[in-house]
């Protein structure tokens, strides 16, 4: 699947211009700026052929709808949207591959800030998750803004809206992924699960945390410690520590004499 989308803010269309991969339409700049860093962008668009049609301040705001837009909008075509039989597709081929890390998926459960979306997807594409999985309804999807958040990563991570969440955990577990959930009640900790293996990582929504049905069809639910006065964490923070958790492990075991 393909379709366009706007991309908005100065760190983020920087770092999709670094990336070659990232097919960008057009970028639209605001004129008469004396912004510097808007005129880098424009003449390193300009040294990939990238079409540049200038705008001004209301006009960027009417094209991406984000009204923080710093000066510039990338139109993007966005080639890593997944319907569910494409994500399906992509566990197989990782399942079946050879020499490469194990499957890591990333699921979210709801959650309804596209900043903290926006936040796990960049720590994600950071950790080598093969993909991100969220509800088609009722959750925070793709947008400007979680692009913008994301600097970059929502446009090369591979991305899933499905209809269900629990549908998804149940034939992953057909397939012998670990289903691992995270919360505060779970008698034990991220740090005593094995995660060297094919994995999908469940992150609850802010607040809520994992709804009953996808806790339910968790193989396994973990804690992180906390060792302060505060009850529990930011969920983008939280995803960070047990992603970064993950590839530690996955890399002692990965190297010279791991188990």
């Amino acid at each position: 699947m393909s379709k366009a989308s706007y991309v908005t803010g100065l760190r983020a269309v920087e770092e999709l211009l670094a990336r070659p991969s990232v097919r960008i339409r057009k970028i639209f700049a605001e004129y008469q700026t004396e912004n510097p860093r808007v005129a880098a962008l424009i003449d390193a668009a300009n040294a990939r052929g990238i079409e540049i049609q200038p705008a001004n301040r209301a006009r960027l705001a009417q094209i991406s709808g984000e009204p923080r837009h710093q000066g510039i909008v990338a139109e993007v075509q966005r080639s890593t949207v997944l319907d569910e039989a494409g994500l399906r597709t992509l566990v197989e081929r990782s399942l079946t591959a050879s020499g490469g890390p194990p499957l890591l998926l990333l699921l979210l459960d709801g959650l309804q800030d596209p900043h903290n979306l926006g936040a796990c997807m960049r720590t994600a594409d950071a950790a080598g998750v093969d993909a991100v999985v969220v509800p088609r309804h009722g959750a925070a999807g793709l947008s400007p803004t979680v692009s913008k958040v994301a600097a970059g990563a929502a446009e090369v991570l591979p991305f899933a809206a499905v209809p269900s969440l629990v549908r998804v955990l149940a034939w992953l577990g057909d397939y012998g992924v670990l289903r691992l959930g995270t919360s505060d009640a779970a008698p034990s900790s991220l740090f005593e699960a094995e995660l060297g293996r094919p994995l999908a990582l469940v992150m609850g929504r802010e607040h809520a945390g994992l709804g009953a049905p996808v806790a339910d069809r968790c193989d396994q639910l973990v804690n992180l410690p906390m060792l302060g006065t505060v009850s529990s964490l930011n969920v983008s923070v939280a995803t960070g520590i047990c992603l970064y958790e993950t590839l530690r492990q996955r890399s002692l075991k990965a190297a010279p004499g791991g188990d």
